[in-house]
């Protein structure tokens, strides 16, 4: 398996299935035609891939987005302390991500009248290509 990628691990020592076959196997289970992360994993992709060819299996589309990165250039998650997401203001919340998409975002305060914009408007080309970025 891997001719082009080498050996990459599927069992882990513990005897448990590696986090590779084991997202590959459920995605395949479950249907999913489209996957959509940071690109903070965009490293998987070409050994899931190969899983998916090995299970003689369509792939999904793969779509990688830039993660937010800190000041001090670490992505943004819990795992690093990052403060959370005010959600008492989702309007905003919103809108701010759009824009780091690239994305236009109308001018409203109805969270469900700026996803309806969002998705007639939405442009995969505005989104930047950089693997991470500050807010």
């Amino acid at each position: 398996m891997g001719k082009s990628l080498g050996d990459f691990i599927v069992r882990r020592r513990d005897q448990l299935i590696a986090y590779q076959l084991a997202v590959v196997y459920d995605d395949i289970e479950q249907g999913v035609t489209e996957v959509v992360r940071g690109s903070d994993l965009i490293d998987s992709t070409p050994y899931q891939l190969e899983l998916y060819r090995a299970f003689h299996h369509t792939p999904p589309t793969f779509w990688h987005f830039p993660v937010v990165l800190g000041s001090d250039g670490v992505k943004l998650s819990k795992q690093t302390g990052a403060q959370s997401v005010d959600v008492s203001t989702p309007a905003d919340n919103l809108k701010r991500a759009l824009r780091f998409l690239g994305q236009s975002s109308p001018d409203s305060k109805e969270t469900s009248k700026i996803l309806k914009s969002a998705v007639t408007a939405w442009q995969p080309a505005q989104v930047p290509k950089l693997m991470g970025r500050s807010l």
